[in-house]
């Protein structure tokens, strides 16, 4: 098969999804299968002088414009220009046989009229909450979203104009109409949009990690635990819907005799950096690789994830558990998913700090939690791709 994916972001660029793309696309090719990865082009530094398109020409990069202050992420209008665009970057590629959106915004009204104007089936990957997203970033949500819809309409006019409604679940719906099935990474989201008519059955499709990566990490990591200070890792991007600040906060408050890492970069950085400062057990070390960051992950006594109800897996408590390290978790829904291995937090405001120390003592004392074993062997990417190339048949088969 020759499956496009379609992205909001480049696949080089910070995120959950772009990682779970990265893997999707290596696996697929494993198996056998084409890729080709349509995505805004990425104004940012880039390692070294060679580009993307050169180091992988299964990339399309599309026109885009920046459009956050450190450039990390793109915009690409999804109109008439960008339509011909990748219509002619396309004539240089096998046919295609199925589009798989993995995008919320411009990427999925592209990757939508692409497969109008081709006659090629959609599989769309639901990856966000859009309302509760936009509502962390911004208190004008609500004229947002119905701006959204509006754009929505116009941008898929012939697809899921008809879908009415100004709110992020109308959005969601209006997407999905175009699709002949769509996939969520985590139970919990699949039922949401199932309960809010955005599409029946949705298909729950977890993201994964890198079988070989993974075994590696694994097998790399000490049999025994390091002595010292209970470690505590948290890693993501750092934006308000992500909670680093009241997490550092409730670090500052609890008193914990602990060493802290945060991985990766954002616009809050500064923030963070502040509220810390002056603590030597704190270390930010900014953005890393993929195998960097597990082999960090690996190497601390904790996770820690802490935006509630924005994420719709959370994919680094999953890859945490994998890894066999457990997890405080403030969503009630991951730690559903999860089922064990973990810290749940209490849904109150002194939780977080009351946890953290609950987590250090029981660190200290041997008697942290374990991940579940089964949760590990199902969150490898040869498993998740295996799921999802199923669905892919099941779609062609139905045409």
């Amino acid at each position: 098969m020759h499956i496009v994916f379609f992205g909001d972001q480049h696949l080089d660029s910070l995120g959950g999804a772009q990682v779970s793309m990265r893997l999707q696309r290596q696996f697929l090719e494993r198996a056998g299968h084409t890729v080709t990865v349509v995505a805004p082009r990425m104004h940012g530094a880039r390692t070294g002088s060679t580009t993307l398109r050169e180091l992988n020409p299964a990339y399309v990069d599309l026109p885009s414009m920046p459009i956050t202050l450190d450039r990390e992420y793109s915009l690409s209008w999804p109109g008439r220009a960008t339509d011909r665009f990748l219509d002619r970057a396309m004539t240089r590629r096998p046919p295609v046989d199925l589009v798989h959106v993995q995008a919320d915004f411009w990427g999925a009204f592209a990757g939508h009229r692409f497969a109008e104007r081709h006659g090629i089936p959609v599989v769309h990957t639901m990856h966000n909450r859009v309302d509760v997203g936009i509502a962390a970033v911004t208190p004008l949500h609500r004229p947002v979203l119905a701006v959204l819809n509006a754009w929505r309409r116009t941008a898929m006019r012939g697809i899921g104009e008809t879908v009415r409604g100004t709110d992020g679940w109308a959005f969601l719906r209006g997407l999905a109409a175009g699709a002949s099935a769509v996939t969520a990474p985590s139970t919990h989201f699949a039922r949401r949009l199932e309960q809010h008519d955005v599409f029946a059955p949705v298909d729950v499709v977890w993201n994964g990690i890198d079988d070989d990566l993974r075994d590696a990490t694994v097998a790399a990591a000490p049999a025994e635990r390091a002595p010292g200070r209970p470690r505590f890792v948290w890693l993501g991007r750092m934006s308000p819907e992500k909670r680093l600040l009241p997490f550092l906060e409730a670090f500052v408050a609890s008193g914990v005799d602990a060493d802290l890492e945060i991985i990766g970069g954002g616009a809050q950085r500064a923030a963070a950096e502040k509220i810390v400062a002056g603590l030597p057990t704190v270390r930010f070390a900014g953005r890393l690789t993929y195998p960097q960051t597990l082999a960090r992950i690996a190497a601390a006594d904790a996770l820690v994830q802490t935006s509630i109800g924005f994420e719709t897996q959370g994919m680094t408590p999953f890859e945490a558990a994998t890894l066999g390290t457990p997890s405080v978790i403030c969503d009630p829904d991951i730690a559903a998913e999860l089922g064990g291995g973990l810290w749940a937090v209490p849904e109150n405001g002194a939780a977080l700090a009351e946890t953290l120390r609950r987590a250090a003592s029981d660190i200290a004392a041997g008697t942290a939690p374990v991940p579940l074993p089964e949760v590990a062997e199902a969150f490898r990417q040869s498993s998740r791709t295996a799921a999802m190339i199923e669905i892919y048949e099941r779609v062609l088969a139905a045409r």
